[in-house]
């Protein structure tokens, strides 16, 4: 038996037993002569009779998908339902009584029998109300589940395709770095080929996962700049201040690779005597922080937008609030940010 059915057998079982007990307190706070086996019997009768005929009624609802229905349309029906539930259980809790006490057959009026009705039909509008909220309550939730479920596998799909953008965007930078040397220095070119296929198997295995450690973006930058120190020799200088401590932070593939190709690209390779990338990671009051530093001017460029833009939308999705990137310029140098909040 699940849970749900448990929960519903246990509330029909302590709600009708409950309202017998009421009634077997009311009757011995006023008339305690009354208490006998005739009256235990029809307060039984009743428990037994208000579980079948409301177990009835919800079958009946769940035939006719009323749980479907808006609550315009599914009113009319509840009270009527309620109504011919309470005439089934008044009946049959009176042919007990006359069944085990003719005489009462006698005793009985229109009137007992309308305020007997009457108040059943309250219990049973009652047990409605509490089962429909219960019903709905349970409906909204599986749908808010679905709806995050869903939502899930939205932004899962999006950020797959925001990755498979990454790749060739890296590949395509490696190669015209290659290219740069193949006719000036073609000992270097092969070195750089070798680098190169092993910096595309890192990140082939680094571009499945959707979070990776900061050592492991490091890396990848590390084998990266490799690169394209061959090319640029002197021209181009690399400062690296690192807190250790921030190894295994998790941050989305290739978010710092990306900057740095902008760096390069966008700075250093526009700048006749070359110039620095600072790469920076540190803890600031709560926020981890992640920079990356270049010599250089900020030019607005499409290509530069489509990455910052997939940047932007990747820590949106990974991270909501939490996570933020800025670009700004201060004292000949643009820095690329991303703030992450522990």
């Amino acid at each position: 038996m699940t849970t749900s059915k448990r929960l519903y057998w246990g509330a029909q079982l302590i709600g009708w037993t409950s309202y017998a007990s009421l009634i077997f307190l009311a009757t011995y706070a006023e008339k305690p002569d009354k208490i006998d086996s005739i009256l235990l019997t029809s307060l039984t009768a009743l428990v037994f009779f208000g579980i079948l005929w409301t177990h009835i009624m919800r079958q009946l609802f769940i035939r006719l998908k009323w749980l479907e229905y808006r609550l315009s349309p599914l009113i009319p029906r509840v009270l009527f339902a309620s109504l011919l539930c309470s005439l089934s259980i008044s009946f049959s809790t009176t042919l007990v009584s006359i069944l085990i006490d003719p005489t009462e057959k006698d005793a009985l009026t229109a009137l007992d029998l309308i305020i007997n009705v009457f108040a059943i039909l309250v219990l049973v509008l009652f047990w409605n109300s509490i089962y429909f909220t219960f019903h709905f309550f349970q409906k909204s939730r599986k749908q808010e589940l679905n709806n995050i479920s869903l939502e899930a596998s939205r932004n899962e799909i999006e950020l797959k395709n925001l990755r498979s953008q990454l790749n060739p965007h890296f590949l395509f930078n490696s190669l015209n770095s290659i290219r740069a040397l193949i006719d000036l220095q073609p000992s270097k070119a092969k070195e750089s080929v070798t680098t190169l296929s092993n910096l595309l198997r890192r990140s082939l295995i680094l571009g499945k996962e959707n979070l990776v450690t900061l050592e492991e973006e490091l890396e990848m930058v590390s084998n990266y700049l490799e690169l394209e120190k061959i090319r640029f020799e002197e021209r181009l200088e690399i400062k690296w201040i690192l807190d250790d401590s921030l190894r295994l932070f998790l941050i989305p593939p290739f978010s710092m690779q990306m900057l740095v190709e902008n760096a390069i690209k966008h700075g250093i390779s526009n700048l006749v005597n070359g110039g620095i990338i600072i790469i920076l990671t540190k803890k600031d009051e709560g926020k981890v922080i992640i920079s990356i530093s270049n010599s250089g001017k900020i030019v607005e460029s499409t290509d530069t937008g489509i990455g910052i833009e997939n940047t932007k939308r990747r820590l949106a999705l990974q991270f909501k609030d939490s996570a933020e990137f800025e670009l700004f310029e201060h004292e000949n140098l643009v820095t690329a940010q991303l703030t992450f909040k522990q």
